[in-house]
């Protein structure tokens, strides 16, 4: 089974005494069922589990429930003699956006407290977004994302005690030994390949096949662009659109959104397609990172929201989008591919895993640094520059950023693949792996 750092938060969730029930937002197939479903069953001596995507689909039991007499009628009828009092029957709300009406009923489960619940969906973000009576105070939302490289490593044997040490050597900036850098960066590459959605890491512990893993890959991209065209008739090709540009945008110099390509309209603006882009990001298929127009702390002040990168959730789909089942260009590390895409991308993958709202920083005279993150122990702001060549020494605008006593930085990182620390000035270079602690 995968480790997964979400399960200790469901878990003291489920074991506290909160006012408010756990739904765990997150894009498909990231895992979400699956680990609720394996504490759930750990925990608590009755476990009722009903999937209301598929009773949408089916019997629709549920579709019009709006009572707590109704739904207890309901529930009663799948659960029968498994509910039994709240220390000891956990009911698992799973797909709950199949039934908007449900989220407003969790305030009066709540409230009625007869037993445990936790739920869960795919597209929560957007759902709640839509629910005209969003039950403030009664739920408690966690993002739950992709395996991180950090549980990939995990899934590949490293013991707690091993992390651990790994994060001790980056906080003290020391190198790892050659042998043990030489391990953790073949297991980066193969990061890169395979990414983090939890089919196609299965997959890769059971046999590294990379024609099934792509196949697996292939089929999630289906089903989010499936997803995209359900919710909004009137702009499903737009959002399927925006979605399918992603790669090609991030092979252009600036990486960001132009407008005018979405469809080859001219006189468009960003607004005439807010509500595509915030379906992509709320539901959790892609990454946004936005534009700051001043970089000081706390960086969501001077946010430009019209200018906006994308990126996909999980770098194994975007590789195998660039490079099918060919493994050279990643494992061979071939001269002519440049991998400064895929690289920024588990960045990028990274830093949203850990919690981090996204940030760049574009000017036309000082140039771009690609990841902006505030720092808020120092109160300061974090430049990272990630780079995937020789050329790591070349960063002109990261290298102004830091220089200017105006902002509010304290360090830049650049992240490359060397296994060394090194410091310039205010210029910390750091190896790519240890973006995992950041």
């Amino acid at each position: 089974m995968l480790y997964r750092k979400i399960e200790h938060e469901i878990e003291a969730f489920l074991k506290s005494d909160s006012n408010k029930i756990l739904l765990v937002d997150g894009a498909r197939q990231v895992g979400k069922s699956f680990i609720i479903r394996h504490v759930g069953q750990r925990l608590f001596e009755n476990y009722v589990e009903i999937n209301l995507q598929t009773d949408a689909i089916g019997e629709r039991l549920f579709a019009d429930v709006h009572t707590l007499a109704d739904f207890y009628l309901q529930l009663g009828a799948i659960g029968g003699m498994k509910l039994q009092q709240k220390h000891n029957t956990l009911v698992f709300l799973d797909e709950i956006q199949a039934y908007p009406h449900l989220l407003t009923l969790l305030k009066f489960l709540k409230a009625d407290d007869r037993y445990t619940y936790i739920a869960s969906g795919s597209l929560l973000g957007v759902t709640l977004m839509q629910t005209p009576s969003i039950p403030v105070g009664s739920i408690s939302v966690r993002q739950m994302f992709p395996l991180d490289f950090e549980e990939f490593l995990i899934a590949n044997g490293f013991s707690n005690d091993t992390i651990s040490a790994l994060r001790e050597k980056f906080e003290a900036r020391e190198a790892l030994n050659e042998s043990l850098h030489n391990r953790v960066m073949s297991l980066f590459r193969r990061y890169l390949l395979t990414g983090g959605l939890p089919d196609a890491v299965n997959m890769f512990l059971e046999e590294f096949n990379i024609p099934k893993i792509r196949e697996i890959q292939k089929e999630i991209r289906t089903y989010y662009a499936m997803d995209a065209s359900r919710y909004d008739l009137e702009r499903k090709l737009k959002i399927r659109r925006v979605y399918e540009m992603i790669p090609s945008n991030l092979e252009n110099k600036k990486k960001r959104i132009i407008v005018k390509n979405i469809e080859g309209k001219e006189g468009k603006q960003f607004s005439d397609y807010q509500d595509e882009f915030d379906y992509l990001i709320s539901s959790g298929i892609a990454l946004d990172v936005t534009a700051i127009s001043n970089p000081k702390f706390p960086l969501i002040e001077s946010a430009r929201k019209n200018l906006l990168k994308l990126y996909l959730n999980d770098v194994g789909l975007l590789t195998g989008l660039l490079y099918g089942d060919n493994l050279k260009p990643i494992l061979d590390d071939v001269r002519s591919i440049n991998l400064g895409t895929v690289y920024e991308s588990v960045v990028a993958q990274e830093l949203k895993a850990h919690g981090h709202a996204l940030y760049y920083y574009d000017n036309k005279q000082n140039g771009e640094v690609d990841f902006m993150i505030d720092d808020f122990q120092s109160l300061s702001v974090l430049p990272i520059e990630v780079k995937s060549g020789k050329d790591y020494s070349v960063h002109s605008a990261l290298s102004h950023f830091v220089s200017n006593e105006e902002y509010t930085v304290n360090q830049g990182f650049v992240m490359y693949q060397e296994r060394v620390f090194k410091s310039r000035g205010r210029i910390l270079y750091v190896p790519i792996y240890f973006s995992m602690f950041l």
